[in-house]
């Protein structure tokens, strides 16, 4: 049986050319339900340093690079809008390179010799185990803006995130795919040594078994692992409905080029790790049917959402993603903190941070929960002609 999957309803024109029109002297941004929540501060002045680390280089920089551009963006309209009074953020940029111990060391020279009032960052959830205890020691805020693993904030009270774990995410995009594609059977694939896809991979495998899915095979392979035709076709010959796999970027490439190569033509369920314009541009028309949850997307009827799509890619000359999307709402709420606070005070900025009222955002009405974690709306996507799309309604057949 092949399964064919056509979307019945396109979006991807919106992911292009978003209908609002946007004007740099009226330019709809963030911090508006803040500004009348919080009066404008009185004790605030000067340069305000804020870190932000990033995978600029290495494996995953392509998450980082617009991580990096995102963060600016927001930061150049913060300061514009005189949003903290007569003070400004300065970010202060560090490369974690994709490297667990770099991250280390980028985010101690933040903390101490930088002395930054709070973090963005890092950018995998494996650099954020291995750095973020550093910063819940110094009793500085440190903010995942895409970190999904579980156990995330359970580091310490100094430790949030606005990134959707995977255990919000996945729930919904296993049960939109058993539904859009009468999926009955299942293989996995995941990367064994990293913290966010052994998570991704654990969800995976509870809701499908939850959902009465058969789980046909299971294979692993390592972080930087670029032949996985040996799993795929143990995973291929056991005739799945579909292939769920828990990968970063760049695994998520050659695993979704492969499985097509070998003849797959059922669906493809990624994590997070997928949530990438790179990983549908490198696959081409393979990606097409690639299911994915996610945190946002460029073209929900949000409009703080469809103005930032225009201004990033007005700046940038490139549509954003879903990384960018958050990178910029966390320093919305960084800002938003201090603003509240009216203090650079550490700790004055966390529970700042932790009782922040509900907020409009790109990513939808957000908020953070008792444990700091985020909470709004998810969505489950489709890749269609290159662009991720809402899988909103699909039409399965047979032949």
């Amino acid at each position: 049986m092949l399964r064919k999957t056509a979307v019945l309803v396109s979006l991807t024109a919106l992911l292009v050319a978003p209908t609002m029109a946007f004007a740099q002297d009226d330019m709809v941004v963030m911090g508006d339900d803040i500004a009348e929540a919080c009066p404008a501060p009185a004790n605030l002045s000067g340069e305000i340093p804020v870190g932000a680390l990033f995978t600029i280089s290495g494996a995953a920089s392509v998450y980082g690079s617009v991580q990096q551009a995102a963060v600016q963006m927001a930061v150049d309209q913060i300061n514009e809008a005189g949003f903290l009074g007569d003070a400004t953020i300065k970010i202060l940029l560090a490369d974690s390179a994709s490297e667990n111990e770099q991250a280390i060391a980028a985010m101690t020279k933040l903390v101490d010799e930088d002395a930054v009032v709070a973090v963005i960052g890092p950018t995998l959830s494996r650099e954020a185990f291995s750095a973020d205890p550093i910063a819940q020691e110094a009793g500085v805020v440190v903010l995942g803006v895409s970190n999904t693993a579980s156990g995330i904030t359970d580091m310490g009270d100094f430790v949030f995130r606005n990134s959707l774990p995977e255990a919000s995410v996945i729930p919904g995009t296993v049960a939109d795919t058993i539904a859009a594609a009468e999926i009955t059977s299942a293989g996995l694939l995941y990367a064994n040594d990293d913290d966010f896809t052994v998570s991704g991979f654990e969800v995976m495998a509870d809701e499908l078994a939850n959902a009465d899915v058969t789980i046909v095979g299971e294979e692993t392979f390592a972080t930087g692992d670029t032949d996985f035709n040996a799993q795929l076709t143990n995973l291929i010959g056991a005739s799945p409905d579909a292939i769920f796999v828990s990968a970063l970027a760049a695994e998520a490439t050659p695993i979704i080029q492969q499985a097509r190569a070998l003849g797959f033509t059922g669906p493809i369920v990624g994590g997070n790790g997928f949530n990438s314009p790179a990983v549908l541009a490198q696959t081409g028309e393979d990606s097409n049917g690639l299911i994915v949850g996610a945190a946002w997307n460029g073209a929900s009827p949000n409009e703080l959402s469809n103005a930032f799509v225009e201004a990033f890619s007005e700046a940038t000359g490139n549509p954003p993603d879903q990384f960018a999307a958050q990178a910029y709402t966390g320093a919305w709420l960084i800002a938003s903190a201090i603003r509240c606070a009216d203090s650079v005070d550490r700790t004055d900025i966390r529970d700042s941070l932790a009782a922040l009222p509900e907020i409009d955002t790109p990513l939808g009405m957000f908020t953070f929960d008792e444990d700091r974690n985020p909470v709004h709306p998810s969505i489950t996507q489709i890749a269609q002609d290159g662009f991720f799309v809402p899988l909103i309604s699909e039409e399965v057949s047979s032949s």
